[in-house]
């Protein structure tokens, strides 16, 4: 076997010339993500990167492209070396072709040493199972694994399979729902790529009025998301790693919803939903999970997605906690910021878990509210 040849990527052209490359292998690696496609991450930098900090590691055999670890330099609040995608990315990891995945591991990290003189390797947000987790077991430096979001999965099945998984009053209740969905006529579409910018900025004003005096997101609300995603998702919908579907009621398109699509996941990554939905008793939530769910049924993925965030309306379906992980990787000379952003993790999750305890005994005091349809 050849040896591999590595090179780090540094300027924006050079990483737009890599889309057909990148694309053969985000398909050839078994544990890649929607975030790890060259359409999502070259449009994220486009919108969110600052010149002069792209450093996209590749590693070639015989001219192709076998492994990536597309990062970028950051100087707050610490020196590192970070994934692209920041935190409008439910997951980030490396690229590894699974056909040579060990020996693309071992060039990458030896690529990823020679980068890290003055800077800290911090991978996080990585999907249990991922390529960096390879990096982490080669690093021949100090080198830490902690717990990072969570989120949660459902098995890739239909909604009939999904519904078994619940007690039987409540599968009831659910199937009656969607039976009220079918009643009111509400239709469903999935928009041809041509389509796609014009259906995201309805579904970003749906969303926004979803959320109107409940703390919406606000960058979900700022032109560069929507140039993000619009620029982003029409390739993504063309390569079939992303789906918009409206849903209309009286010929008017009253929810939308965005679905990334990967070998090993879909996930629903945003939607929006016209507020008089709720005054007619219709559970968006549930409506969203069956077009999901009808969409992932026998396409060979291993998992339904739920992404980061743990709220009620998830837990309704009984979905499995998978715990994203962050790897933190030093050399010598780097050590103080390897144990600062350890210090700085725990004080963070223990900062967390006091907000939570402080929100549970607020809600306890509040007297419990009617069932919203819909995500809460």
């Amino acid at each position: 076997m050849s040896r591999l040849r590595v090179e780090v990527c540094t300027d924006d052209l050079g990483f737009a010339d890599l889309a057909p490359h990148w694309h053969r292998l985000h398909r050839s690696c078994r544990t890649a993500t929607p975030f790890q496609s060259h359409a999502w991450l070259h449009s994220w930098w486009l919108s969110y990167g600052v010149p002069g900090r792209l450093r996209v590691h590749l590693a070639y055999q015989d001219g192709e492209l076998v492994g990536a670890a597309p990062l970028m330099r950051v100087l707050r609040p610490l020196p590192a070396l970070v994934p692209l995608g920041g935190t409008i990315s439910d997951f980030t990891d490396v690229l590894l072709d699974d056909a040579c995945a060990e020996e693309a591991a071992d060039a990458l990290t030896g690529a990823l040493m020679a980068s890290a003189r003055g800077a800290l390797i911090d991978l996080g947000e990585v999907r249990p199972g991922g390529g960096a987790e390879q990096l982490h077991a080669n690093w021949p430096s100090a080198r830490r694994q902690l717990s990072d979001s969570r989120c949660l999965e459902l098995p890739a099945e239909g909604m009939d399979a999904l519904l078994s998984r619940l007690p039987s009053n409540r599968a009831q209740r659910a199937r009656a729902k969607l039976r009220k969905i079918d009643a009111l006529g509400i239709e469903q579409r999935d928009v041809p790529p041509e389509e796609v910018p014009t259906a995201l900025r309805t579904l970003l004003e749906l969303h926004g009025l979803q959320w109107q005096g409940r703390g919406v997101t606000r960058e979900h609300l700022r032109p560069r998301f929507e140039e993000h995603l619009a620029r982003a998702v029409g390739e993504m919908t063309r390569q079939g790693d992303a789906v918009v579907t409206e849903f209309r009621l009286d010929g008017e398109v009253v929810a939308a919803d965005l679905t990334l699509l990967s070998p090993a996941l879909a996930g629903g990554y945003l939607y929006g939903a016209h507020p008089g939905l709720r005054g007619r008793k219709v559970d968006v939530a549930t409506m969203l999970l069956r077009s999901c769910a009808q969409r992932i049924d026998g396409s060979g993925r291993a998992a339904l997605s739920m992404l980061r965030g743990n709220e009620p309306y998830k837990q309704h379906w009984r979905p499995e906690v998978r715990v994203n992980q962050r790897f933190l990787l030093a050399r010598r000379r780097t050590l103080p910021l390897l144990w600062a952003s350890t210090l700085h993790a725990g004080l963070r999750r223990r900062a967390g878990a006091v907000l939570r305890a402080l929100r549970r005994w607020r809600d306890g005091r509040r007297r419990p509210a009617t069932e919203a349809s819909g995500p809460a």
